[in-house]
């Protein structure tokens, strides 16, 4: 048995080729030694099957990396370049619809696959969860509208007690070809709109269509950690295929309340909490909200407005690996609007001992101040 050749060999190109210049790299060689192209030529025959056996390990990420690691032993048992194609059919059946039927249509001695089974659409709902929900993760069962294969025609969208009929302008194959020198070019037949029949009496439940709205309710289990706009997938919730293809996937998207007390910021959570005048200067200890309950934080004398506490593993959790995110506690001085008598006596009494006792660094200033309206405010103003 003769020695595969390197595959990057095969293609022409250099290991570091990207994704797009592999596929155009392929796409020259599969047009150079097309079969219709090379009528009779087992060698170009041959040559088009290496060229497609490259492509399917080097066109997937995961074949790839394998080979790059391995060579053609990483690769055996993987799908992928053991065996070969064993005809041609079977790189049309892998790769039609890659590079469309404009370059495979037609070939392999003029047969057709015809029509190809459509996946269904997919659709979407939306989900609303409190920060608690999102923090703890939670089931939630969610509505959502989909087409259903209709039960008064069973999907053929014909009305009942009649069947579509074969479409006569592509013999039921939903594709027609055109010739174009060497090549065939495969669209969709115009008289049947690539079904494949026509339908005469429509169904009057579906109009035709195969398809009916319904509502579904499916129970989603929500992962901790998520955040608005996370999309979660449903595999196969999505709609019927018009003609027997699969299911689309029904994507839900997550959205979070915002909460009285709690900012998120990615992971970590901030609390903005007010403190006094008297508890910024003395020092003082306070309670702080948490998810998990109340929570002590220590103020430590000559706190400053605006400062901030992390208090760590009390934020949110990280949704791809394990740990919580930080809550930040930004403590703020709060200035009362009212006050009682008693309290604003003792205020002034402070405001006259701060006037009397002025520290270092206010007389710095004053000392400055008075400098700069003697000397350079006249100069200014002169």
């Amino acid at each position: 048995m003769a020695q595969k050749r390197d595959y990057y060999d095969v293609l022409g190109i250099e290991r570091s080729a990207t994704e797009r210049e592999i596929a155009g790299a392929y796409r020259k060689l599969a047009m150079k030694y097309h079969p219709d192209r090379n009528p009779g030529d087992e060698d170009a025959v041959e040559r088009f099957k290496e060229a497609a056996e490259a492509f399917e390990v080097l066109g997937d990420a995961e074949k790839r990396a394998r080979y790059d690691r391995y060579g053609h032993a990483g690769i055996d048992g993987m799908g992928g370049g053991d065996p070969h194609f064993r005809d041609v059919g079977d790189i049309f059946e892998a790769f039609g619809d890659i590079f469309g039927d404009s370059l495979f249509g037609g070939m392999f001695g003029g047969r057709s696959r015809g029509r190809r089974a459509s996946r269904g659409a997919d659709v979407k709902c939306h989900v609303t969860l409190d920060l608690h929900e999102a923090a703890r993760g939670v089931n939630k069962t969610i509505q959502f509208r989909r087409r259903e294969t209709c039960q008064s025609c069973n999907g053929s969208g014909a009305a009942p007690g009649s069947n579509p009929e074969k479409c006569s302008y592509c013999g039921g194959r939903g594709q027609v070809i055109q010739s174009t020198g060497i090549f065939s070019l495969q669209t969709p037949c115009p008289s049947c709109r690539g079904r494949g029949s026509i339908i005469r009496q429509p169904c009057a439940e579906c109009r035709g269509s195969g398809l009916t709205a319904k509502t579904v309710e499916r129970d989603v289990k929500i992962p901790a950690g998520v955040d608005t706009n996370t999309r979660l997938r449903l595999h196969n919730e999505g709609e019927a295929s018009p003609n027997g293809g699969p299911r689309g996937d029904c994507y839900c998207f997550i959205q979070v309340a915002e909460h009285p007390l709690f900012h998120r910021d990615g992971a970590n959570l901030v609390c903005q909490v007010p403190i006094s005048y008297a508890q910024a200067v003395l020092g003082a200890t306070i309670d702080v909200p948490t998810l998990e309950g109340r929570h002590e934080l220590a103020i430590p004398a000559g706190t400053p407005s605006g400062e901030v506490f992390r208090i760590r593993g009390q934020g949110m959790p990280h949704p791809q690996y394990r740990g919580k995110g930080d809550l930040l506690v930004q403590v703020y001085i709060e200035v009362p609007k009212q006050l009682s008598p008693e309290h604003e006596n003792l205020l002034r009494e402070l405001a006259e001992l701060e006037n009397n006792n002025v520290s270092p660094e206010r007389k710095s200033f004053f000392t400055k101040l008075k400098e700069y309206f003697q000397s350079g405010l006249g100069d200014y103003l002169r």
